[in-house]
């Protein structure tokens, strides 16, 4: 392809990437792994698309939110010379040679999207995108008529994207579906077989499925599992607690106690609002000198510090992202093995409603707003405890 008296070559595709992405279908729907291509290859379709355009045409790329967006803007930018393009970092758009803009928006606010008219789009991570964006993106296509490309990871079945892609793979006539794995950018040199295989051994099942088998599960995003979490109900245990998690409260949630006995079973539950104060007398007068895992985050740093000037066996444990993201795939391998058992009540409540998400710096874990996961929090913390204690290490 030619503009002006400068040539464009499509970067190389795999064969199944390139026939996902650049179909003759006005609508394609894209289930896919991560890293598996989808990013690469809609920024190139969106790109040609937009040097076939005409001067003072608009086209989209839309991400769940505006840091994502950013991404997919500089790595347009990276790609080009710099010759061909003009860009505007404020406003997130790349206006080519021939006039056409190509404008990176977030659609955290729907609202936002409706009013242009529109003449190709892209929308990268759709399952993690409201559906009232979408609803916005297919109004701006309207009057043009333009073709769009929606790609992302599998993210349960209750979702708007995953029923579009069923729609799409019913053979609708326009619409296009396609599902690329991890093992298909493997066969393609795209991905490492080895990084594959840790990813499987290190992520819960069902979370490996979707995110790198395109694969959805029927619990939403639980990274637990609804029929594992069930599994391992039991009777609160009648035996004396050996290890504690604790999570402490932050603002308006709850410091919560849990404490497993020698069978890996909740024998110990508290759930309580006091002053701080109050809390670290609590906290004493229950643990004594069992081993305990405290959520030391911010202001329970300070807190922490005081426990163990008085608890001989008091660990402080630190949420960063990466740190939940291991402590959360450890409960999980704990629950879908039955490692760990619990009552009915607060804990299941929250395991019930548990979320994942995945982002470009790892697995996103929490409840979603404005519920709390604090029973989980505690849980996963003794749970990681059991490592310490003889005889009893669930990891």
């Amino acid at each position: 392809m030619t503009t002006s008296t400068r040539t464009y070559q499509r970067p190389t595709l795999y064969p199944k990437q390139e026939n996902a992405i650049f179909c003759d279908e006005r609508y394609s729907v894209i289930e896919g792994s991560t890293k598996c291509g989808k990013t690469v290859a809609c920024l190139a379709w969106i790109l040609e698309q937009a040097l076939m355009g005409k001067p003072g045409q608009t086209y989209w790329w839309i991400a769940p939110v505006y840091p994502q967006a950013k991404i997919a803007f500089r790595r347009l930018k990276r790609g080009l010379q710099q010759e061909v393009f003009r860009s505007n970092e404020s406003e997130l758009t790349v206006t080519l040679v021939n006039g056409v803009v190509i404008a990176f928006k977030s659609a955290e606010k729907p609202d936002n999207l409706y009013g242009e008219d529109v003449y190709g789009c892209v929308m990268d991570e759709a399952t993690r995108s409201r559906e009232e964006s979408w609803h916005a993106v297919r109004s701006t296509l309207t009057a043009t008529r333009g073709k769009i490309r929606i790609i992302g990871n599998v993210k349960g079945r209750r979702n708007w994207a995953y029923q579009l892609a069923r729609r799409a793979e019913s053979g609708v006539d326009e619409w296009h579906y396609a599902k690329l794995t991890a093992y298909d950018a493997v066969d393609a040199g795209v991905l490492d077989i080895d990084e594959i295989n840790q990813a499987q051994a290190q992520l819960p099942e069902n979370v490996f499925k979707e995110l790198y088998l395109a694969e959805p599960s029927n619990d939403g995003g639980n990274p637990f599992g609804q029929d594992a979490i069930r599994k391992c109900i039991t009777a609160l245990g009648n035996k004396p607690p050996v290890v504690y998690g604790i999570d402490l409260a932050k603002s308006v949630d709850w410091t919560v106690v849990v404490g497993l006995d020698e069978d890996n079973n909740v024998s110990k539950f508290e759930r309580f609002q006091l002053p701080w104060e109050e809390t670290i007398r609590a906290i004493i007068n229950i643990v004594k000198a069992d081993t305990a895992v405290i959520d030391s985050t911010g202001v329970g740093d300070p807190i922490v510090e005081r426990l163990q000037r008085e608890l001989p066996r008091v660990e402080g444990y630190n949420f960063t992202s990466p740190s939940k993201q291991k402590l959360m795939e450890g409960l999980a391998v704990a629950i879908q093995s039955k490692l760990v058992g619990y009552p009915e009540g607060d804990i299941t409540n929250e395991l019930d409603v548990f979320e994942y998400e995945y982002t470009r710096t790892g697995v996103k874990y929490s409840a979603p707003d404005p519920l709390h996961d604090d029973c989980v929090m505690a849980l996963a913390l003794a749970v990681y405890g059991t490592n310490s204690v003889p005889g009893v290490g669930v990891w």
